[in-house]
């Protein structure tokens, strides 16, 4: 479990949620996080907000009641996915807050989170449900992130950016054959988008694992996981393990290669 007196606290946080004042809100947030400190990544569009911050404990709490209750969003973000984590040292150089299209990248209009997403899976049903037979078993992440670490039997789908999920689901995947899917990604925003996404193309049983990765490492003890590897981070941390355990990795031109990439995401 996270430790709640380390000295640098991680946030990770999102929801899909109707924001048409979207760009009033970019300076307003900049100035409260920066007020607090902060540093990290926010991510603002129509269809709601995305962001990895870390800072002082105390910080990333006000933070989180902010976001939850205060003034700036008046409410709007009452579905607010967080989760907490911690950090050996600062994992980010600066605080940034950017306007996007999506605050995660697909390119199809038709997969709107806001009006319909599959089915919900807390970290402790995940191991019956990837268990059950004629589950296919859909890791929705890059390939880079995959080879880090995955579920026992999940498909890859050999992708290099989320915005190529759709190409794979066209060539790959089959209402009629597919009855159910599971799929994952690491806090679950990725898979909000790709469940939507495959709802909209007819299939008919589509799971998602609540919170992510990081919920299921959090939540799940290690001796009854299925979980192989470690999970990428988008931050200098890297990697993370069960109990949320910062990792890193061994091999620093790797480390530089995978922050790389991510920041390409």
């Amino acid at each position: 479990m996270p430790d709640p007196n380390s000295a640098t606290k991680v946030v990770a946080f999102y929801q899909f949620v109707t924001l048409p004042d979207y760009r009033e809100l970019r300076e307003p947030l900049r100035a409260f996080c920066a007020g607090l400190a902060l540093k990290g990544s926010v991510l603002l569009a129509q269809e709601g907000i995305n962001g990895t911050v870390a800072g002082a404990p105390e910080a990333i709490d006000a933070l989180a009641r902010e976001l939850a209750r205060g003034d700036l969003f008046g409410g709007r973000l009452d579905n607010l996915e967080l989760k907490f984590s911690t950090a050996e040292a600062m994992p980010f150089g600066r605080l940034k807050v950017r306007l996007k299209k999506e605050i995660v990248t697909l390119g199809d209009a038709a997969a709107d989170p806001t009006s319909r997403v599959g089915t919900y899976v807390d970290a402790g049903e995940w191991n019956a449900l990837i268990s059950a037979p004629g589950t296919l078993l859909l890791d929705t992440r890059n390939a880079f992130e995959v080879a880090m670490g995955t579920f026992e039997g999940a498909v890859d789908p050999g992708i290099k950016s989320f915005g190529q999920f759709k190409n794979f689901a066209a060539a790959s995947l089959d209402p009629a054959k597919h009855r159910r899917i599971a799929m994952f990604c690491t806090g679950g925003i990725r898979c909000e988008k790709a469940s939507a996404h495959l709802l909209a193309r007819g299939f008919a049983e589509v799971y998602h694992l609540k919170g992510g990765i990081l919920k299921y490492l959090e939540e799940v003890p290690e001796a009854e996981s299925r979980w192989r590897g470690e999970c990428f981070v988008f931050d200098e941390r890297v990697a993370l393990g069960h109990g949320l355990r910062e990792l890193g990795l061994r091999d620093q031109g790797r480390r530089e290669q995978e922050l790389g990439n991510a920041r390409d995401e």
